[in-house]
């Protein structure tokens, strides 16, 4: 569904992450944690994926991470200028499968999605821990947002200078849980797969050349053949992944 949403907020968090607050959106542009937005950006001819970190009525909730010149362009945007988005794109988190005690870990862009899952997990009564990751202190967003929540939140950088020293797989060494949520870079993701020895869901970064499907540029091999991570992912199962 395509939407023109009006800015409400575009504030950094960390030094070239940002929270973009918009307003404008139907109940049926969030159907679950994990999917994301496309936003066209003037004079950009690709339209930028950004994931739901929350949704609340008719206000959604987007981080990014300024890596290029069309985030960056976007950093420059204010409050009452509107945006032409497409949502509710991608295949979300499977709520069904959870465990009775999972492990969200997001790393770095990967953060915040996680945080829409542990609301909505906790709204069907199962209680989370979460594991942040990244580089150094100075990048750290949202805990504050997910202890507000009251789930148990651990920060690990890889420098040492938070938290725990080293990656997400340092920090949950100890934790117990029972099905793993992850969403951060490949690298990442395969070392949770390794760690873990029960089942999980993998919210996986690529480059989307369309964003639904079309151009098949954002493909991943799996069990049972390519799946598009802009359709059939960005959320894949574990035990379906080819490494």
């Amino acid at each position: 569904m395509e939407r023109s949403l009006t800015i409400l907020e575009n504030t950094p968090l960390a030094p070239g992450v940002f929270r973009l607050l918009l307003d404008g959106a139907e109940a049926d542009d969030v159907r679950a944690p994990g999917q994301f937005f496309n936003l066209s950006v003037d004079g950009f001819y690709l339209r930028r994926p950004i994931s739901v970190c929350d949704a609340a009525g008719s206000r959604v909730t987007l981080i990014y991470k300024v890596v290029g010149a069309g985030t960056r362009a976007l950093s420059d945007y204010r409050p009452g200028r509107t945006l032409r988005v497409l949502t509710a794109l991608g295949n979300g988190y499977d709520l069904t499968e959870t465990g009775s005690h999972p492990l969200l870990l997001g790393g770095g862009a990967g953060v915040p999605p996680m945080y829409l899952l542990a609301k909505a997990l906790l709204a069907r009564g199962v209680r989370p821990t979460v594991v942040l990751g990244f580089n150094t202190a100075s990048e750290v967003f949202y805990k504050t947002e997910f202890e507000s929540l009251g789930v148990p939140t651990v920060v690990a950088t890889a420098d040492g200078s938070a938290g725990v020293s080293g990656f997400v797989t340092d920090a949950a060494a100890g934790l117990a849980y029972d099905y793993t949520f992850a969403c951060g870079p490949e690298p990442m993701l395969k070392a949770v797969c390794a760690m873990s020895g029960c089942g999980g869901q993998f919210s996986f970064e690529r480059r989307m050349g369309c964003g639904f499907g079309a151009c098949m540029g954002c493909s991943c091999r799996t069990i049972t053949g390519s799946k598009r991570i802009c359709v059939e992912g960005p959320v894949l199962k574990k035990e379906e992944i080819l490494w």
